[in-house]
């Protein structure tokens, strides 16, 4: 944990050091989120359905370029993550289907190789805190019990992860991540002693498409900003 959040000042110190040096700006969009997540459910495979996310995705990037092929990024993201399980069963011994998601606070720290005016790849370690939990039960698909609730003790407080993509011009970019951090807290106990993730271990991953929409307060696409460097 100690070495996470000092490559998170680290990041932040470097962007820092690049502002007077008129090499600073920002961009602003939003992503579509295609997730699944790596379960073993009390030592067996989990199945996963894949879970499409287009809204409530924004992200505003801090971005410096130390030169024309190497820059750095940090941020802000809101996020809505999670996935979907086939299989899981209740305290009935009933087969069941779950939809889990959480809406995250994001913060990314990371690096860009490559023509930073055009096409580059890019790295990273995002960290998330989650501040809304959802939870919805189907039997037949039939929803049969739904849980929202704000900062739930149901899922991990902290989560992270590792971050890869390519941004292609004009805006757009394809990234994975996947998170490290187990989704659920397995040691969640209810008022009457059961214990719902207990043995179902969950790691979300997910592609995403990306689209920039804005360079500072500019439209990425307007004349004034095309060929100039954006992330």
């Amino acid at each position: 944990m100690k070495k996470l959040i000092f490559t998170f000042l680290i990041g932040c110190f470097l962007v820092t050091v690049g502002y007077s040096q008129s090499k600073l700006y920002s961009t602003t969009g939003w992503e579509m989120i295609f997730s699944w997540a790596d379960v073993d459910y009390n030592g067996t495979d989990g199945k996963t359905i894949m879970r499409w996310v287009p809204v409530l995705n924004l992200q505003s990037s801090l971005n410096y370029d130390v030169g024309e092929k190497f820059g750095l990024f940090t941020g802000l993201a809101v996020r809505n993550v999670g996935y979907i399980m086939d299989n899981y069963v209740d305290r009935e011994e009933h087969t069941v289907k779950k939809k889990f998601r959480t809406y995250n606070i994001g913060v990314p720290v990371g690096i860009k190789v490559g023509n930073m005016k055009k096409l580059f790849v890019y790295a990273g370690y995002d960290f998330e805190f989650p501040f809304h939990y959802k939870e919805k039960t189907f039997k037949d698909e039939n929803k049969t019990k739904n849980v929202a609730t704000f900062f739930s003790d149901r899922i991990e407080q902290f989560q992270h992860g590792l971050i890869v993509g390519i941004q292609f011009p004009y805006g757009a970019n394809l990234k994975f991540k996947y998170y490290f951090s187990e989704f659920h807290n397995q040691g969640y106990t209810e008022s009457d002693g059961h214990q719902p993730y207990a043995g179902l271990k969950s790691n979300v991953l997910y592609i995403s498409l990306n689209f920039n929409l804005f360079r500072n307060s500019k439209f990425i696409v307007d004349e004034e900003v095309k060929g100039s460097e954006y992330y």
